[in-house]
């Protein structure tokens, strides 16, 4: 379990944690803005541009274990600390990678990258640590609505450091997020989140245990989709614009305004699960996401593009929040760590491959081809949904007298 910290120290890390989160997402809106196009220009074989993407995903699927038990047994401050440095050690590497032309050397900074988000990833879950069960969803929406401070920055910034090392475009890019990294490493030194203390000998259940609740198998399984489909169009937006003869700007404007559908919301997103209930609010997040098919499937102009990736991040939004929060009902304090570890590394298991399927999606199906199977991995989640529901109904006529 956890010692309880004061209320002033809980909205303290609350405030931090944003902040960390607002680093960390400017530099990733920066790598989703530029990444495909810097494996674009590297590549003779222009239907791995994404692999770079992909690979970002697989360091944040291959980090998200040994970082929730890292930070299990040093403490979240400490795991945090490391977590950042190797995100400023991918950085580096990828603007050398930029400067010598080498892809392979891309797709390493781009992993190390992706291994620092596999700490990022654990900044919800610090706050929901460290507050009531009742305020849970509202922590977890403040840290995540640290992103719209990155949504504006973020596409900005790459537009900004594009050409900063001109003729050598992008390397810019790589060197602001490193700037981004090192700042985050000083701001985590002041956060404070209590320590867990040791857990009772027996205490604890297997985690097939955990995984069989209700709770969980709809929790990670929404969590996985939402962000796998979210993955999927995003990482092709800019190489789709760029073959639909958009402008780099026009696709970091996109870019920009799906990163504040997704974050933006998080300012109401866990005020609205305490007033409607969290299954109610996933429910409209698969619901957008249809939207944002069909609007995708309805033309290739900027502003359809934009709307599409708009709805596109408030429906990843509000099933991703939703998702977390119904996590937390599934493990107690000593389980905490291998559940959300085992929770994330699902996640990008699906997310890695849905972002290296996006490239040949769109190489050999075109941009209808990608955003088209967004529609089925909605339906399932509209399954789970139905059937946590039923079991809902269920246990509430069998609990009443």
């Amino acid at each position: 379990m956890l010692r309880s910290p004061s209320a002033a120290s809980g909205a303290r890390n609350i405030a931090l944690l944003a902040l960390c989160q607002a680093l960390a997402m400017t530099g990733n809106n920066i790598l989703s803005t530029t990444a495909a196009l810097v494996g674009y220009s590297l590549l003779v074989d222009k239907s791995w541009s994404t692999l770079p993407t992909a690979l970002q995903m697989t360091g944040t699927m291959l980090a998200v274990i040994p970082a929730s038990l890292l930070m299990g047994r040093f403490g979240r401050r400490n795991g945090f600390t490391i977590g950042a440095a190797i995100g400023a050690t991918g950085a580096a590497v990828a603007t050398s990678a930029i400067f010598s032309a080498s892809f392979a050397l891309f797709c390493l900074g781009t992993m190390l990258l992706g291994s620092y988000n596999g700490f990022v990833a654990y900044y919800r879950f610090a706050a929901a640590d460290t507050t009531s069960p009742r305020l849970r969803s509202r922590a977890i929406s403040l840290v995540l609505a640290g992103g719209v401070v990155a949504a504006v920055f973020g596409p900005e910034a790459a537009k900004w450091s594009r050409s900063l090392f001109d003729p050598v475009l992008f390397a810019g890019c790589y060197l602001v997020i490193f700037a981004l990294c090192a700042t985050s490493m000083l701001m985590i030194r002041f956060i404070d989140i209590p320590r867990a203390l040791p857990a009772v000998a027996g205490s604890a259940r297997s985690l097939a245990s955990i995984m069989r609740q209700p709770a969980f198998y709809l929790a990670a399984p929404a969590g996985m989709i939402a962000y796998g489909v979210m993955s999927l169009v995003m990482t092709a937006t800019p190489l789709a614009m760029l073959q639909c003869q958009l402008s780099f700007e026009s696709a970091a404007f996109v870019i920009q305004w799906h990163a504040l559908g997704m974050y933006a919301p998080s300012f109401v997103t866990g005020h609205l699960i305490g007033r409607f209930g969290v299954l109610r609010v996933m429910f409209c997040g698969v619901v957008l996401l249809c939207l944002c098919a069909a609007i995708a499937l309805s033309g290739i102009d900027v502003m359809q593009f934009w709307a599409a990736l708009m709805l596109l991040g408030i429906g990843w939004n509000f099933l991703y929040v939703g998702a977390t929060t119904l996590l937390t009902e599934a493990y107690t304090p000593a389980e905490r760590a291998k559940t959300q570890a085992a929770n994330d590394f699902l996640i990008f298991a699906t997310v890695a491959p849905a972002s290296l399927s996006s490239g040949l999606l769109l190489h050999n199906f075109g941009w209808s081809g990608v955003v088209i199977v967004v529609l089925p991995f909605a339906a399932m989640i509209l399954v789970l949904l139905r059937a946590r529901q039923h079991q809902m109904r269920a246990g509430a006529v069998v609990a009443s007298p």
